[in-house]
């Protein structure tokens, strides 16, 4: 049975946080509302985009919660044609993708993003080459639902027992805990380390090479 490895990208493989804060800001101040603060916007990270806009304003009718996800995709799509969407990977990330590959260990994407911001980020950083499998918000439901980690699983022909979840936020460790597979919080990223545990975290790591040592143990 296959080894997997399934990442989240934003807060995980990249630090889009100044990124999505602005894009958020923007929508909502064009929608004539106050601009959220950012520590609650960084709290709504990893769902898709309408689940995203619901937790934001729960009061809303589904209809604004769509227009504002479709204000936001419009700001961001503006922000990266003017150069200004900058998704610098966090230290290490290259070094540990590298070294998974080269120990045997299949990758893989599971995230909010939609396949066009994906597949941008992913070409932008050399990186596309080294998933077998990415799974976006463009087919699936929004984590915590395990659709995204099964669909990885069954693309890499892995199992839940053989599959690792990296994420920095409480919905990528519900995720992988519903679906049977080992979540590994990432501390570097947007969620505090008690929301990680909460959500059902197996481990922790304070940074990208420490995972090199946890799958030595679960390997």
């Amino acid at each position: 049975m296959n080894r997997l490895v399934i990442f989240d990208c934003d807060g995980t493989l990249v630090d889009s946080q100044h990124n999505i804060c602005a894009a958020m800001e923007d929508c909502f101040v064009s929608a004539g509302l106050e601009p959220p603060a950012r520590e609650r916007t960084r709290s709504i990270v990893g769902l898709s985009l309408v689940e995203a806009m619901r937790e934001m304003l729960p009061e809303a009718e589904p209809d604004f919660h769509a227009a504002l996800a479709e204000s936001y995709k419009a700001t961001f799509l503006a922000m990266r044609r003017q150069g200004l969407a900058d998704e610098p990977l966090y230290e290490g990330i290259s070094d540990l993708l590298a070294r998974l590959d080269g120990a045997g260990w299949l990758l893989g994407v599971a995230t909010g993003k939609s396949d066009r911001g994906l597949a941008l980020c992913l070409e932008h950083h050399g990186l596309s080459s080294r998933f077998v499998t990415l799974q976006t918000a463009d087919r699936h439901p929004s984590k915590p639902h395990p659709s995204m980690v099964l669909q990885a699983i069954a693309d890499a022909g892995a199992a839940p027992e053989t599959t690792l979840v990296i994420g920095d936020t409480s919905y990528d460790m519900a995720m992988a805990c519903s679906a049977g597979a080992t979540a590994i919080g990432a501390t570097w990223g947007y969620h505090e380390t008690d929301r990680l545990l909460q959500a059902g975290a197996h481990h922790l790591a304070e940074h990208p090479l420490d995972i090199l040592e946890l799958t030595k143990v679960l390997a």
